[in-house]
């Protein structure tokens, strides 16, 4: 059965601008996709390449993925869908298909941090440690009792970083992540190059991860969604997305 859209949603389109106007910069892991038990477990639904294709042709190409994933595994998922792409909340920005992967200035995560981190993981059964360019993540999706101990440790490191680092919670983990270089930063970089620029921002996002987007989406003159606020899962904020390219022609 074809799921319709609610007033909510409804009323959420009616705020972007045309198409022709609109640049759209999406979070991937809980706004493109589903959230899964773990990263590599996540599901492409079917029909959402299609979405997408059709939506870049719509909007000139000014379609971007913006993740904490690195590149290559949004690659994996999406190919080469998406015209843009920022990984690592930030870190590597890829601005154009087959373009070179920029990467920020950062600086290096202590040497203990990483052995306390290890240490940490292997006495919480279910917590796992991902390691990332410039910092790491700490997940405790499996073991949910471990939380307080991996903040009160993330805590004590942040004490030691002297501003370099910083920490961010998201849904079932903590992150160490550079300071300065977040989802908002990439919004603005890819918003000053072409085919971004020139066109109002759209961000989509369904984490605390993703507010550093939206905020700089809105400053832009643009707009920031959320989920559930906006929509109430990434399946609503799916046909939300089909329904705005509804029409358009399939493509070859």
């Amino acid at each position: 059965m074809v799921r319709t859209l609610s007033d909510s949603e409804v009323h959420q389109k009616a705020q972007i601008p045309s198409l022709a106007q609109a640049a759209f910069l999406l979070d991937f892991d809980g706004t493109l996709v589903d959230i899964a038990p773990s990263p590599e477990a996540v599901v492409v639904p079917e029909g959402l390449a299609d979405t997408l294709r059709h939506l870049r042709a719509a909007c000139g190409d000014a379609l971007a993925v913006i993740s904490g994933r690195p590149i290559d595994q949004i690659d994996h998922f999406l190919g080469d869908i998406p015209f843009a792409v920022a990984g690592e909340h930030g870190i590597a920005v890829r601005h154009r298909p087959g373009g070179p992967i920029e990467r920020a200035a950062l600086p290096t995560v202590p040497f203990h941090w990483l052995e306390e981190a290890r240490a940490l993981v292997a006495s919480w059964p279910g917590t796992r440690l991902e390691h990332k360019q410039a910092g790491f993540v700490l997940h405790y999706r499996a073991a949910p009792e471990a939380g307080n101990a991996i903040r009160e440790a993330a805590e004590s490191w942040m004490r030691d970083a002297d501003g370099a680092f910083h920490l961010q919670a998201a849904k079932m983990a903590w992150e160490i992540r550079p300071t300065g270089i977040d989802k908002g930063y990439a919004v603005s970089l890819l918003m000053e190059t072409v085919p971004f620029a020139g066109r109002k921002p759209v961000f989509v996002g369904d984490d605390v991860t993703d507010e550093d987007g939206i905020k700089t989406a809105v400053r832009l003159g643009g707009i920031g969604l959320r989920i559930p606020a906006d929509f109430p899962t990434p399946a609503a904020f799916r046909t939300w997305l089909a329904s705005l390219v509804a029409g358009i022609g399939t493509e070859g």
